[in-house]
Order: C-alpha cells, then sequence, then structure tokens
C-alpha cells in the first residue's frame, strides 16, 4: 500500500469517504473533467464495448514489452476500475492503486478490483513521490487544462527509471461535438504529446496511434455529428451487437499488426510509454 497518509500540499491527516482517502475532495466537488451521473451506465457498457477491450489488451500488451519486473502500478483516473482489473488479471503479483477525482466512479472500481487501493485524488496534486513503477492515465489528460502539471507530478510520483503509459484521443482535426459532451480540453497531435512528455522529464519509449483500421468510419461517424450537434457522451459505445463484434474483430487484427512491430501514423487515439529519466 501507497505510504502516503497526510495530503503532500497541505500537511494535513487525509480525511475519508466509504472507505476511500480524500486528497482533494474540493476538486471533487466542483465537477470538472467528467459526469459522475455517467458511471452506472459507463460500467454496464465498457464490458462489451470493442474499444475498451482493445485498448485494455493493447495496454496489457505494452506492460509485458516495457514493465519487466515491476512490483507496483497506479492508475490515475481509473473511473470504474474496467482498466484496473484487466492489469490485475494478467499481473495477479502486482501491487496495485487507483485513483479517480470522483467518489461515484470508485464505488464501482472497489467492486472489480477489491485488492487495489483505490483513493480520491486530483491528478494535479499527487501526494507520493518516488512510489510507483508504473503509472497509467488512460484517456485522462486530454480532460485536464494543466496537463504538462500532470505530467510533471507523474515523474515525481515515479521510481527511478519508472514507465509512464498514456493513451489519448489524437488528431485536432477529429475535433467534434462529441470530444465537447465528453469534456474534452484537446485532442493531441503526435509530437505535441512526445514534447510534452520530454518537457516534463521522460524519454519516450514506445508510440503508437491505435484505433486505425476504424479511423475512415469515426470520421464518418464525427462529420455527421457535426452537422446535426445531436448526441450524447456515451453515444459511441451505444452501438449494434453487429457492429460491435465487427469491430472487435478489425481491431484484434489491429492488435496483431501492432504485437508485430507495425506502429500506425493515423488512429483515433495515440498510445505512449515513457521511461522517467532522473
Amino acid at each position: 500500500m501507497p505510504s502516503a497518509a497526510v495530503c503532500a500540499t497541505c500537511g494535513q491527516r487525509v480525511a475519508t469517504q466509504d472507505g476511500f482517502e480524500l486528497y482533494a475532495p474540493d476538486a471533487a466537488r466542483a465537477g470538472n473533467g467528467y459526469d459522475p451521473a455517467l458511471y452506472p451506465e459507463l460500467a454496464a457498457l465498457e464490458d462489451q464495448n470493442f474499444w475498451f477491450q482493445a485498448r485494455n489488451r493493447l495496454i496489457v500488451h505494452v506492460i509485458r514489452r516495457f514493465c519487466h519486473g515491476f512490483n507496483s502500478l497506479l492508475e490515475i483516473g481509473c473511473g470504474t476500475g474496467q482498466v484496473l482489473r484487466a492489469i490485475g488479471a494478467a499481473f495477479p503479483a502486482v501491487h496495485l492503486s487507483g485513483s479517480e477525482l470522483f467518489v461515484e466512479g470508485l464505488a464501482f472500481a472497489r467492486q472489480r478490483v477489491p485488492t487495489a487501493h483505490l483513493m480520491q485524488m486530483d491528478a494535479t496534486r499527487i501526494p507520493f513521490t518516488s512510489e510507483f513503477d508504473v503509472i497509467g492515465a488512460f484517456d485522462v489528460v486530454e480532460h485536464i487544462r494543466d496537463d504538462e502539471v500532470v505530467l510533471s507530478e507523474i515523474h515525481r510520483a515515479l521510481k527511478p527509471n519508472g514507465k509512464i503509459i498514456l493513451s489519448v484521443p489524437q488528431h485536432p482535426w477529429l475535433w467534434s461535438h462529441q470530444d465537447e459532451l465528453a469534456h474534452h480540453v484537446r485532442r493531441y497531435r503526435r509530437r505535441e504529446l512526445e514534447r510534452k512528455l520530454e518537457r516534463c522529464g521522460f524519454k519516450v519509449a514506445y508510440s503508437t496511434s491505435f484505433v486505425a483500421l476504424l479511423l475512415p468510419a469515426m470520421v464518418a461517424s464525427r462529420v455527421g455529428r457535426r452537422r446535426t450537434h445531436a448526441g450524447d457522451a456515451l453515444q459511441d459505445l451505444r452501438i449494434a451487437s453487429s457492429v460491435n463484434a465487427l469491430f472487435a474483430r478489425l481491431m484484434h487484427i489491429e492488435l496483431a499488426l501492432l504485437r508485430a512491430g507495425m506502429r500506425f501514423p493515423l488512429g483515433g487515439s495515440r498510445l505512449v510509454v515513457g521511461l522517467r529519466e532522473g
């Protein structure tokens, strides 16, 4: 279990709610970056949705490839615990921690990963120093205006030679009403993200697009929504089972190509692995 007993920013002992440590309760009440009312439906959708399953397999793949011998992992913005559960199943001996701005999400995560250490936390104020071997943030930093503050905080919370793993939405030209509904601040360019990591003390070890084979379908869907401004934050997840099965097969092919060493220049998302330097 991580060693933080007091808040690093104020020096006070940490309060708890429903058994979760609260490192930034005021930030949670501010309600920035995500709508916690979405958690129940999100939890019901993500176990079957092709995108979540494909992203989990890719995350586990890059952890196996780049994080040999690691013992501890923190997921920032763990939401309902869907990624943490997949990592725990693949690496059962690893000590897992998860943080989320909203306590509502942690209740779902506790059901999915009961052995993980779960806490409420603001990613711009991480109360740990040299604590974790690996820190992941999967589709999180695009919600945070001060993303370089988060990257610097992650650098401090990692042990020497620790790894950061990020996934983010990619290509500003894909921006649509759906990004606004999801409370995104930005979609990233490849070099933008990599340069930010480098400025915050990381050496980029791996970088690739993914959701590449489905990019034409994604473009078509978003162009349609630009015209109508219809939809809601979870609309992309509500798809017919036949379409979901087709997209899942295409993502299986894409993951096989990534495992074989291919890196895609274009894709709806980007995954990056960085090594803490210094």
